[in-house]
This record gives structure tokens, sequence and C-alpha cells, in this order.
């Protein structure tokens, strides 16, 4: 319990910063129009392209008995390859859309 203090007691300014991200971060995507959802999504398969690089730059950078750093790259390589195929999926449906239909 005192190394659970004590790292709060440390780290209160990013626990605030991060508690404020989070706030704001629902209010800015509660009150996006459904029009622009689509184009800030797509936006949003880059920054998971950057996750995935940064998930395999951890992987390549831990020790080989860190298990907690290969499993946390392990898992943020597949979630955010989730991510990105979902996107571009729900990205190339959303194009069809506007596509003039063949006779």
């Amino acid at each position: 319990m005192e190394n659970i203090l004590l790292f709060l007691d440390n780290n209160l300014l990013l626990i605030y910063l991060l508690i404020f991200t989070v706030i704001l971060g629902f209010e800015l995507i509660s009150n996006v129009p459904t029009i622009l959802h689509t184009p800030l999504m797509s936006g949003a398969n880059a920054i998971s392209g950057v996750v995935i690089i940064g998930a395999i730059l951890l992987i390549r950078n831990a020790e080989p008995t860190d298990y907690l750093a290969l499993c946390l790259g392990a898992l943020g390589v597949i979630l955010g390859t989730i991510n990105v195929v979902g996107g571009f999926a729900v990205t190339n449906r959303m194009l069809k859309m506007f596509n003039k239909k063949k006779k």
C-alpha cells in the first residue's frame, strides 16, 4: 500500500493530466458531427500505425527475460493491427457509398 501511495504522490501531476485528457477527449468525440466521424477515423488509423511501430520497437528493445514489456508490445501490435484493419474496412465501405452505381 505504501508503494501505491508513493507512486501516486510522485506522479500526481501526470495523473491529473491523464484525467483531464480523458474528459477532454470524451467531450470532443461526443460533439463530432456524424458526417465527420469517418474522416476522423481515417486519421486515427495513422495514429494506430504509429502505435504499431512503437510496439514493435518496444519488443525489439526489450530484454528476453522482460515478459511484461514483451507482452505489452505484443498486445500493442495486435490491438493496433485490429484497429487499422477495421478502420480501413469502414473507410472503404464509406467511400463505396459515394461511387456511382453501375448500370
